[in-house]
């Protein structure tokens, strides 16, 4: 009588407590399909962004900054490089005699990332590239060592008195 109640039970609930037939099924995979492949890591890049209004490059720099971070792409180094100047002169037409003047400050910020994976890195370009404020330039380009000569601004005074004593010192020669 309890062997009854329960297997009325059972049919009860449409589950069976006690499945007679128990199957373990897996997927079959040979060991030659296991192997695991290597992404691939862009050697340093510079991003180099250029405008003509230093709070907007600045803005723009701490967005690629927080990007970055969170594509846990690694910055390497934060450059900011020293504005540059263009008198810009429009003539009349025809004319010697100038019409308007401008003057232009250009500004750039440079920054070096690293650990960008061959997946990685077309997704944060373009992003990099939709999020791009107007007036802004971007390029991206490698790592050139000459950028860091580029960055100093060249002291007047001491490279005069470098060519007076290179002037003093020949004297002397004679």
């Amino acid at each position: 009588m309890v062997l009854n109640v329960f297997k009325q039970m059972t049919m009860y609930c449409r589950c069976p407590i006690i499945n007679k037939t128990v199957r373990f099924y897996g997927i079959y995979e040979p060991p030659y399909l296991k192997k695991e492949y290597e992404i691939p890591v862009y050697p340093t890049l510079n991003i180099q962004i250029r405008g003509y209004k230093y709070p907007l490059l600045e803005s723009y720099q701490t967005f690629i900054h927080k990007l970055a971070r969170e594509l846990k792409i690694k910055i390497e180094n934060s450059i900011a490089f020293p504005h540059r100047e263009f008198h810009i002169k429009r003539f009349k037409r025809g004319t010697t005699i100038v019409d308007t003047e401008y003057k232009l400050k250009i500004y750039e910020r440079d920054i070096q990332v690293s650990n960008v994976t061959s997946i990685k890195c077309p997704i944060f370009v373009r992003i990099l590239e939709a999020t791009l404020p107007e007036g802004v330039s971007l390029c991206i380009d490698h790592v050139d060592p000459t950028l860091e000569k580029k960055r100093f601004i060249p002291n007047k005074e001491l490279h005069d008195l470098k060519m007076s004593l290179q002037d003093i010192i020949a004297e002397r020669g004679k």
